[in-house]
């Protein structure tokens, strides 16, 4: 029997405030790539450092994925309401 693996998708606050979304299996090495890393994403690596600000876990790679595009469809106005609503929860 094989290990099921958790998968998550995330939000990061850049440094120039905008939002970046993705998906993992690991939120700390992940932050950690965009952070400095060689495999932190081209779009974060001019706007280091970046931010957890939202994380959801999911079902498999396949929920992940479909999460992900519905995320990147919201305008920053939804997304910052979902980061607001995800702090309220976690604070």
């Amino acid at each position: 029997m094989t290990k099921k693996t958790d998968w998550y998708v995330y939000l990061m606050r850049c440094n120039d405030n905008s939002l970046y979304c993705g998906v993992t299996t690991d939120l700390v090495r992940r932050e950690l790539e965009h952070n400095g890393l060689p495999k932190g994403a081209k779009y974060t690596r001019v706007r280091r450092p970046v931010t957890m600000v939202y994380n959801q876990q999911v079902e498999d790679r396949s929920c992940a994925g479909k999460l992900e595009a519905q995320l990147k469809k919201l305008t920053k106005t939804k997304k910052e309401q979902l980061v607001a609503r995800f702090n309220q929860t976690c604070n």
